[in-house]
């Protein structure tokens, strides 16, 4: 298992643009894939673009990505990279 804190990037947050990013990205990977926001015990599928979006994460919000399976470092890597970069919308 592999996993990393990011920080939500873009002003709207996790909206429905940037859910379908992380869900299409995420599905690129073989490993399961979850995030957890900081200071809940929720816990959502990333390759699942409803359970991404009943998370209500704002800009600021903390996440945890975590990953389990043959490419859990890369998965969490490049979702990670994806957040920080706002999902391209600044």
């Amino acid at each position: 298992m592999y996993a990393q804190k990011v920080v939500i990037q873009n002003t709207a947050g996790f909206h429905i643009r940037p859910a379908q990013l992380f869900t299409e990205k995420a599905t690129q990977f073989q490993s399961t894939v979850l995030i957890m926001p900081e200071g809940t015990t929720t816990v959502a599928d990333a390759k699942s673009i409803l359970n991404l979006m009943t998370l209500g994460l704002e800009k600021g919000a903390v996440i945890t990505i975590q990953a389990e399976g043959p490419d859990e470092t890369e998965a969490v890597a490049e979702l990670s990279e994806l957040v920080a970069s706002g999902f391209g919308e600044e």
